[in-house]
């Protein structure tokens, strides 16, 4: 884990181009604003975008996944081409829009924002809203569970945004990205009994072998984060090497999860090339085979942009 602060350094540019499944990008520059240090840029959106682009990282899914964010995420998409846009509402905000505030399993209270006043169903309809007035929002997500930050109070909220955003996404013939953590079986389970759009795609998949099975069984793409390259996922990189060619992908989750070598460090969507070499290396091919692949996937996925 790198003991510096601030934004990494640019790795080597990759010799062909790759497409970052799923970033935060106006949460990385807001990040970089409120006082990191940035990589000699300016701290906008655009400027995370024209580093990214430097190193083979030409285009983006920016998502946007608080109430506050879905408007501004489908702009983003409208006026710049690299970049679609996914948008729902996160399930830690799923819980906090409707009302739950205990402290979840991490031990840390949940951070209330005036945003979290408008009710659920609102908030949701506002996702709806989004989604039908752009063709550049192609995606519903990140929606899902996540056992680690919510109560159990709070999972019945989950449950209900994560069905409410599903039945979206298969209304509208979109994608949808899961989020998933400390919640495999109930994620399948919810997939399953709901009906899973047709491109659905697991975010930051943190499973083992048997989840990535059972994902391949039903077609469900699988993208890997910066958690693939830390030192103890053993189990990580077994479920990656297992994930069928055509449901691989890449992303960062930026600003979160910066892969080896800058663990510990803000994240943006220009490291992932790292995230690229340990695929790489876990399914023994070339860099620009796993780069194709990947563009190849989230293009049928998402489709041309």
């Amino acid at each position: 884990m790198s003991r510096e602060r601030g934004w990494a350094p640019p790795p080597e540019r990759l010799p062909v181009e790759v497409i970052d499944d799923h970033t935060h990008l106006q949460m990385a520059a807001a990040w970089q604003a409120g006082g990191w240090p940035g990589p000699g840029q300016a701290d906008d959106v655009a400027a995370h975008l024209a580093l990214a682009a430097s190193v083979g990282v030409t285009r983006v899914v920016e998502v946007g996944c608080d109430y506050d964010a879905l408007e501004a995420t489908a702009a983003l998409a409208d006026a710049d081409p690299r970049v679609l846009a996914a948008v729902a509402i996160h399930p830690n905000e799923a819980a906090l829009h409707a009302g739950v505030r205990e402290v979840g399993p991490d031990h840390l209270a949940p951070r209330v924002e005036p945003r979290h006043d408008v009710p659920l169903d609102d908030a949701l309809a506002a996702v709806a809203r989004v989604a039908a007035g752009s063709d550049r929002v192609r995606v519903i997500g990140e929606t899902g569970l996540d056992y680690f930050r919510t109560s159990p109070a709070g999972r019945a909220a989950q449950r209900s945004a994560f069905r409410d955003h599903l039945a979206l996404a298969r209304e509208r013939g979109l994608a949808v990205q899961v989020h998933d953590r400390d919640a495999h079986a109930d994620m399948v389970e919810v997939l399953l009994a709901d009906g899973a759009p047709e491109r659905t795609v697991v975010h930051c998949f943190s499973g083992d072998v048997e989840l990535a099975r059972t994902c391949a069984q039903h077609g469900w793409a699988c993208s890997f984060a910066g958690p693939l390259t830390y030192k103890n996922n053993d189990a990580l990189r077994a479920a990656a090497a297992q994930v069928p060619a055509d449901l691989l992908l890449v992303e960062t989750d930026s600003p979160f999860l910066t892969p080896v070598p800058h663990r510990g460090r803000p994240c943006s969507s220009y490291l992932v090339p790292w995230t690229v070499a340990e695929l790489a290396r876990v399914r023994d091919l070339s860099v620009p085979q796993v780069c194709e692949l990947v563009v190849a996937n989230a293009e049928r996925l998402y489709g041309p942009w």
